[in-house]
């Protein structure tokens, strides 16, 4: 196997009951939140009392503490092999930056030609390239977790230069070009800097300086089979935490508009599979090897719905379409990831050997 850089167990222990029921605890927290948003008046106003950069405060822990435990795993001194692999970085800012947002804008013009405001929402989002749960989901996957966190990082530099530009782009001067109709959106590379720097920045650091300092106090193999077990389940725990939260704040739009949500749905189901269906379909060609050929699918397939709901709650207001359709982003990326994570791991056949592959998705697993 070519292109890898992460280490895993042949055989893996029994899995937890976290572990071994993840898509139903996904679920549970999914309905869990919907319900609370839909059946507690005024739960939206508590949690959104307090935001950091636009993005309610229960909502931004979770992310933080969702994000640390797994960019603690990270071996920084490996990042230098995946810098070096230009086929990998290559593809993944033509997957992320060209075939994404040109995809999204040509979903939601097929399938939203008479709903200008969701489809103003859909684009939003297919422009907003994903820097939080994509670490998951790779993790989740076996992914290369070295390979991850520079592809996010980058996409972040990215993310910050371009999403202004390819906004006035996508909404403005493609569809005059076309003889569409025309909108813009309202944001800054300040504000989108502003964002990366919590939600990346802040446990990036962490989990480096944890790292550094761990293995310097105590050696690489305590940190490895002592200390990052420990903080492992926090990961999934962080993950289920910012779903119940979500979606209770946005429960009961969801719930109020199921056509519109349907609707919304489509394109997105579309987009997911599209995108990670052609980054798996990329790694392959290239010969990446598993590890890094998930990461590929990954960060292609995901999306910042932070970014899309905040940019177009500022610009279009809270109760806009353009809202509600980065709403449902998350409704329909959180199950279908899932499930491809499912897919990926089936796939790992394909490019290792069979007792390799009986590793499951797991928040506690070391590599």
């Amino acid at each position: 196997m070519t292109g890898t850089t992460t280490e895993h167990p042949a055989v893996v222990g029994k899995l937890s009951t976290l572990d071994r029921f993840l898509p139903v605890w996904i679920g549970v927290a999914m309905a869990a939140g919907l319900l609370l948003g839909r059946q507690v008046p005024g739960i939206g106003d508590v949690l959104s009392a307090v935001e950091i950069d636009g993005i309610s405060l229960p909502i931004a822990l979770g992310l933080l503490i969702m994000m640390y435990p797994v960019l603690a795993k990270v071996r920084y001194d490996r990042l230098d092999t995946v810098t070096g692999d230009r086929g990998m970085l290559t593809g993944s800012l033509v997957l992320n930056w060209i075939v994404g947002p040109a995809l999204m804008f040509a979903l939601a013009w097929i399938f939203l030609p008479d709903l200008p405001e969701y489809r103003t929402g859909l684009i939003i989002v297919g422009l907003a390239r994903c820097i939080a749960m994509v670490i998951i989901w790779n993790d989740l996957a076996c992914g290369d977790r070295e390979a991850a966190a520079v592809l996010v990082a980058i996409n972040s530099v990215f993310q910050v230069l371009m999403f202004a530009v390819l906004g006035w782009f996508y909404l403005s001067v493609l569809p005059g070009w076309l003889g569409l109709e025309q909108t813009t959106i309202d944001t800054s590379p300040w504000q989108i800097a502003k964002s990366v720097l919590i939600f990346l920045g802040i446990p990036l650091l962490a989990g480096f300086l944890t790292r550094h300092y761990g293995e310097m106090a105590k050696g690489r193999a305590w940190y490895e089979q002592t200390f990052l077990p420990r903080i492992g389940p926090g990961a999934l725990y962080g993950l289920l935490f910012t779903i119940v939260i979500l979606f209770a704040l946005q429960g009961d739009q969801i719930t109020s508009h199921p056509v519109d949500v349907v609707r919304i749905a489509i394109p997105l189901l579309a987009y997911f599979a599209i995108m990670w269906g052609g980054g798996y379909a990329l790694g392959a060609a290239m010969g990446l090897g598993y590890e890094r050929t998930t990461t590929l699918a990954f960060t292609a397939a995901g999306n910042n719905f932070e970014l899309a709901i905040a940019v177009a709650i500022a610009t279009y207001g809270a109760t806009s379409g353009q809202a509600l359709a980065g709403v449902v982003g998350p409704l329909i990326e959180v199950p279908v990831l899932v499930a491809l994570v499912y897919v990926s791991l089936a796939l790992r056949t394909r490019f290792t050997s069979p007792a390799s592959a009986t590793v499951a998705p797991a928040a506690v697993k070391e590599s």
